[in-house]
């Protein structure tokens, strides 16, 4: 009976004369193709792909500053693209500010709006002390004139869930199609008391209510998105949020 041979090797990979015949006997394996040449299709297909979507986050101000230096037909194309984008976000801006929510119609203004629009509840504090509340309370304003297409509502936690805990005050309730889409419990995980527009952004990024290379966010992230709200964060109540304060009591 044969007995099988070692047969010595040192690298099998080794292009070499000894490992050719190996290979051409089926004592080792063909070498594996060198990854290289896939590589480096890779990257010139994302150059090109990069190279072809150099205009996708600029508006339409930024491409008219562009005439001079890329092609007018080119140019044109994304002027449509902005203009028709425009003219959707106009079209579903039908809400634009932050409303005041009643248990009795919650269903109804929460969960069955949802089925047309992302709608996000904040379930406020029922105490002043409660800076990470107030400050969502003027981020929501602000949100809610930005983002007209996603309802933003406002409701004391204790008068809708019963024995709500104070502590998890403020929370967001993110509802789409009727469901409950994120739950987020207190601003901790956005930033706490420093959260800023850009956080609840990223956060409507994430559920899918905005589109990353939606101008309104790129536009904000050009600049540094922290809306001057210092007094809130040190404790200090000035006018107008005092006078927010007052509106909140009469919501509830």
């Amino acid at each position: 009976m044969d007995m099988p041979m070692n047969v010595p090797v040192d690298d099998p990979n080794a292009d070499t004369e000894w490992n050719d015949i190996l290979r051409k006997h089926g004592v080792i394996p063909e070498k594996p193709p060198s990854p290289t040449p896939l590589i480096q299709e890779a990257l010139t297909e994302a150059r090109k792909q990069a190279h072809e979507n150099r205009l996708e986050d600029k508006d339409l101000d930024e491409l008219n500053d562009l005439e001079d230096e890329e092609d007018e037909a080119f140019l044109q194309k994304y002027r449509n693209q902005r203009m028709a984008e425009l003219s959707t976000i106009a079209t579903a801006s039908v809400f634009n500010q932050v409303y005041p929510l009643q248990k009795p119609d919650y269903s109804k203004d929460v969960t069955e709006a949802s089925s047309k629009a992302f709608v996000l509840v904040h379930l406020t504090s029922s105490l002043g002390t409660n800076i990470q509340s107030r400050l969502l309370t003027e981020l929501w304003r602000e949100m809610a004139r930005k983002f007209g297409d996603v309802k933003f509502c406002e409701i004391r936690a204790d008068m809708c869930i019963e024995g709500y805990p104070e502590r998890n005050t403020p929370t967001i309730l993110v509802y789409r199609d009727g469901d409950i889409k994120k739950q987020v419990v207190t601003l901790r995980e956005l930033g706490g008391e420093h959260t800023t527009i850009k956080d609840l952004q990223n956060l409507l990024v994430g559920v899918g209510a905005l589109k990353e290379n939606d101008h309104r966010v790129v536009d904000s992230t050009r600049g540094n998105g922290d809306e001057s709200y210092s007094s809130i964060r040190t404790g200090k109540v000035h006018a107008t949020t005092a006078t927010a304060a007052d509106d909140d009591d009469d919501w509830v």
